[in-house]
């Protein structure tokens, strides 16, 4: 059954004979509903939070993709050239050698220099995660805290909202007696 803060602030409880106090339990429902409606919408914020985080962690897989298939590309692109440069190199042995490791070296430089992109953005990737993972934990211990604090609140108006024992409750003759001694 699903109870929303609405229906705990409308429901209504028939009076009987040595019943709840229809203050208190009024008290407690709006008490109550208040909590949840609070706890509802903490709920949706952070379902928000999460979904910006995925969208995040979605644009740097895409990134991390790209990079990848850039990696592959410059090593097809490697490899043609080591093919063209021993084809050159058959051809003209000593100008063909030459030319061919200048490119190897070339492209040697550039797949480090990815290579070397791609672990700091590996890096920086762990870090965003680090960051969402306490982000999440912050969100948590935030949430577990607004709780026991709500709790506490709602113990303590419970408490407040006890009735207390009346003077006017006590025996008639207790009554007399305290007047004759000086009381009220």
């Amino acid at each position: 059954m699903n109870v929303s803060p609405l229906d705990l602030r409308q429901q209504r409880f028939r009076t009987t004979f040595r019943g709840f106090d229809k203050v208190e339990v009024a008290s407690f429902l709006a008490a109550v509903a208040d909590d949840y409606e609070q706890a509802l919408r903490e709920t949706d914020k952070l379902r928000q939070d999460l979904a910006k985080m995925e969208a995040v962690l979605n644009e740097h897989r895409e990134h991390e993709r790209n990079l990848r298939n850039t990696l592959l590309t410059a090593q097809k692109l490697s490899d043609e050239i080591k093919e063209h440069a021993d084809q050159e190199a058959r051809r003209l042995i000593r100008d063909a050698e030459a030319r061919a490791d200048l490119l190897i070296e070339k492209t040697q430089l550039r797949l480090e220099d990815i290579q070397r992109d791609i672990d700091g953005l590996k890096l920086k990737r762990r870090e965003i995660e680090s960051s969402i993972e306490g982000t999440i934990q912050t969100l948590r211990n935030t949430l577990d805290y607004v709780r026991e604090r709500d709790q506490r609140e709602a113990d303590d108006k419970i408490l407040l909202h006890r009735p207390r024992q009346s003077i006017d409750a006590a025996p008639a003759g207790e009554n007399a007696a305290r007047d004759a001694a000086g009381g009220r």
